[in-house]
């Protein structure tokens, strides 16, 4: 009985799976983006599914700006054209650079301005997945850069350019140590040699200056003189 619970148990969450699977897709945006008065942004957009890409996948952006409470119709793309509102405020600065055969609904947004500050909406379709939620993105457009963003470049900046430092500064040490170590060794190998020939100069010099050891030497040779003239 246990077993056979076990066994309906797997087959319903096989079941649930593959259905999830079938149906599911997810759609991807940045969660903000940054822009300067008169320059283009790029709003990115794509999804995942379970199937493969289909010839009828469509995408479709939405725009809120802030203060507003509906959100409007800029952009479609589906069986293979792209259209664009031509009523709304982009109607002549939206252009689709998406790749849809790569999954890429991405939208650029020309010669930006405060006013079109606010939230964009995708949203994406691949039958026979079709059930998902849709992703926003929020535009944030500035007349000149952010302070706190110029503080985190910098800040940034600042870090990779010590860790450089760092790194460099930590070669050229390791260099400087080996090679202080080997001259040590040289200079010990050769301490040692030097230090023995001038102990073995060092016995004879006493051995010849030793007075005891002069008049040894000096008798043992009149001895050996006097043997030579008894022969």
């Amino acid at each position: 009985m246990l077993t056979l619970l076990n066994i309906l148990t797997i087959k319903m969450l096989f079941y649930v799976v593959i259905s999830s699977q079938t149906t599911a897709i997810v759609v991807y945006t940045s969660w903000e983006r940054h822009a300067l008065v008169g320059t283009d942004v790029r709003l990115s957009c794509s999804f995942f599914s379970w199937k493969w890409t289909s010839p009828d996948v469509t995408f479709s952006w939405h725009y809120r700006s802030d203060g507003a409470r509906d959100s409007i119709a800029i952009f479609h793309y589906t069986g293979g054209v792209p259209y664009v509102d031509n009523k709304g405020p982009f109607r002549d600065r939206l252009e689709f650079v998406g790749n849809p055969s790569r999954r890429d609904g991405s939208i650029l947004i020309k010669n930006v301005d405060i006013a079109d500050n606010g939230t964009f909406t995708c949203d994406a379709k691949n039958p026979p997945d079709i059930a998902g939620s849709p992703s926003n993105v929020r535009l944030l457009v500035f007349e000149n850069v952010p302070v706190q963003a110029g503080v985190i470049t910098g800040a940034i900046i600042g870090v990779v350019l010590g860790l450089l430092i760092l790194i460099v500064a930590i070669y050229y040490l390791m260099r400087f140590l080996v090679a202080k170590r080997v001259f040590s060794l040289s200079m010990s190998k050769h301490g040692k040699k030097g230090k023995g020939k001038e102990g073995s100069q060092q016995k004879q010099a006493l051995a010849v200056t030793d007075p005891a050891k002069l008049k040894a030497a000096a008798s043992e040779k009149k001895k050996q003189e006097s043997r030579r003239e008894k022969k």
